[in-house]
């Protein structure tokens, strides 16, 4: 009885599905470069990075897609709102495409300022999208690749002069 019990148990929880996980957006920051990061915590799983050393005027936007078209373009055309500009696309394993924008540049201005960017080479497009309250993680980021803070929505400048910074504040 306890058998026939044991594999029923173990039946049910192979069958159940399993929950999906739950992403987020992560500001890390120490001593080397600082990331915000949308993935799904406790699991080596990425969709999208912005990342930048300090000072150095520019931020490396990568975004993850494992099924992902092969490369058909050498540019990417980025886009926010009205704003649109080109940089080399460089690919790698399982999907990964990264590009580079300077944090001066309008449309970085405007990715910060909407939260939303396309990626588009050749046939795959991208999108980033990072909700209102992380935005302003955006514009701390580009405060420390060493450019002035922009408002990405009511308070973003009072909010990055008073949070305290940590590693992993986590965002839905």
């Amino acid at each position: 009885m306890n058998l026939i019990l044991a594999a029923l148990l173990a039946f049910g929880q192979a069958g159940a599905p399993h929950a999906a996980p739950v992403w987020t957006w992560t500001l890390y920051e120490n001593e080397g470069p600082v990331v915000l990061a949308n993935e799904a915590p406790d699991t080596p799983n990425l969709r999208a990075t912005v990342e930048c050393d300090p000072r150095s005027g520019v931020v490396d936007l990568t975004v993850y897609k494992e099924d992902a078209p092969a490369p058909g373009a050498a540019f990417a055309r980025l886009s926010s709102g009205d704003v649109a500009a080109t940089s080399p696309a460089r690919f790698g394993r399982r999907g990964r495409l990264q590009v580079t924008v300077r944090t001066d540049h309008p449309l970085f201005a405007a990715f910060v300022g909407s939260g939303d960017l396309t990626i588009q080479t050749g046939d795959r497009t991208d999108r980033v999208a990072v909700p209102r309250p992380t935005a302003r993680d955006l514009g701390e980021l580009r405060a420390e690749a060493g450019h002035e803070l922009l408002q990405a929505g009511p308070g973003a400048a009072a909010h990055a002069k008073n949070s305290s910074r940590q590693i992993g504040r986590a965002h839905v």
